[in-house]
């Protein structure tokens, strides 16, 4: 986490500046007509205004924030002038650290960092690895038999599988899988539910029951000592606070776990298979790793780290974070008003190719190699920067980590690839990935 600066550490800054340059109507009005996503949009601005630009889709500007410095400006340095507002995903979430604000924001990631950094992390090494364990004994029995299967349906697995044994200190059961599906089908409905909130409830109620349910089951087990294999979890932390902080109510504790296995398992899954379906358009980067160094070596580990790293400057686990604007600010030079909405996008700034030299190429090295990456802290930032960027940052690292380490000498032939990318909560494959195994490599 960017440390540099807190809120209130830093003096207000004049707030006059040159207006931000703003895109002309008519562009808008094309793609519009154009029937195009949000990102052709972001796009096209970005492309002919720079790294700190506006648009309209309604009455006031928003603007879009891609600059290096500008995307510091905004995450690290001035948090409390460009504020969070309502999560999108507050339906499923309720008021967990993602969603929260204020006070209880602060309150509430203070009792999780130390879960996710240092000692904490060495916690849940070996739950990360029975997780990554069992999902490779599965690869093996798929490689001898021949079956065929879908890569991102087992990345979703190892996620879950995993994020639950930190947060229970129990192995997924089978069971629990599937009615933990329902979490995977709100967040993917969530962009599309109707604008009313009462409205928008009832559209998932089925699957928000199914979570609940099972959230208080684990919930009510903690409470009554059931610790797992590996001794308690996250979810132990969460009902021991409540004995000491009266605001960790039931719904509370619910909202956090719920939190932690939407966020835990999603955004991984997703970031590891986009990198089976780049190695496979990339066999060289595979093989490269492999070569680096012996299984278990520094060499591999950094060589699997550089294909996780290259894999997230494609598919940044937030393609886009949004902001609202507290107070006047100068942004860049430019005036920013308050009440102005802001939108920072690591997906453009990643592939701007005056900070990445041949953007759109899949090239690990730029992780390994000196000067192969900008050193800018704006310039690549998967997780966001500054007081809110991901909490899960190390954990998500590591178990990626851990798992592709085993599963690399496995190449998956895919009997089919999505065609494209759809932007919504997160950059997710546009369709299933089924596919079969070599004989393991190396």
């Amino acid at each position: 986490m960017d440390t540099e600066a807190g809120p209130g550490s830093l003096p207000h800054l004049p707030a006059t500046g040159r207006p931000v340059p703003e895109a002309e109507p008519g562009l808008v009005a094309r793609w519009r007509s154009e029937g195009g996503e949000l990102l052709d949009l972001l796009t096209l601005v970005r492309e002919q205004l720079g790294g700190v630009a506006a648009f309209r889709l309604g009455p006031t500007p928003t603007v879009l924030v891609t600059d290096p410095q500008a995307v510091r400006h905004v995450l690290a340095l001035r948090p409390e002038r460009y504020v969070k507002r309502s999560h999108r995903a507050r339906l499923l979430i309720g008021d967990g650290v993602l969603a929260a604000d204020g006070a209880a924001w602060k309150r509430q990631r203070r009792l999780l960092q130390s879960q996710f950094t240092g000692t904490g992390m060495r916690r849940y090494e070996q739950r990360i690895t029975a997780a990554a364990d069992t999902t490779s004994a599965r690869w093996e029995t798929y490689a001898h038999t021949g079956q065929t299967f879908d890569v991102g349906q087992e990345m979703r697995r190892f996620a879950l599988d995993t994020i639950w044994r930190s947060l229970t200190g129990h192995p997924l059961d089978d069971a629990t899988q599937r009615e933990l599906a329902a979490v995977e089908t709100v967040g993917a409905a969530l962009p599309t539910l109707p604008a009313d909130a009462a409205e928008a409830r009832d559209a998932v109620a089925d699957d928000l029951a199914r979570i609940d349910a099972v959230a208080r089951r684990a919930i009510d087990a903690a409470r009554g000592g059931a610790a797992g294999p590996h001794g308690p979890g996250l979810l132990h932390v969460l009902t021991d606070a409540s004995t000491e902080h009266p605001e960790y109510t039931d719904q509370l504790i619910r909202d956090e776990f719920v939190t932690l296995l939407a966020a835990g398992h999603e955004t991984t899954a997703t970031t590891l298979t986009w990198l089976h379906l780049l190695l496979d358009r990339h066999p060289e980067a595979r093989a490269q790793a492999l070569a680096a160094g012996d299984e278990g070596s520094t060499e591999r580990r950094q060589a699997v780290q550089a294909l996780i790293h290259e894999t997230l400057r494609f598919y940044p686990s937030a393609w886009i974070l949004a902001r609202h604007a507290a107070e006047d600010d100068v942004l860049a030079g430019h005036l920013v008003e308050a009440g102005s909405d802001l939108l920072v996008c690591p997906y453009l700034t990643h592939r701007d190719p005056a900070l990445w030299p041949d953007p759109e190429r899949f090239d690990p090295r730029r992780f390994t190699s000196p000067g192969g990456r900008p050193t800018h802290p704006g310039a690549y930032f998967p997780f966001g920067i500054g007081p809110r960027a991901c909490l899960g940052l190390q954990f998500a690292l590591r178990e990626a980590t851990v798992l592709l380490e085993q599963l690399l000498p496995h190449a998956p032939v895919f009997h089919s690839v999505p065609p494209k990318a759809v932007h919504g909560i997160t950059v997710r494959p546009d369709g299933p990935t089924p596919a079969g195994l070599e004989p393991p490599r190396g």
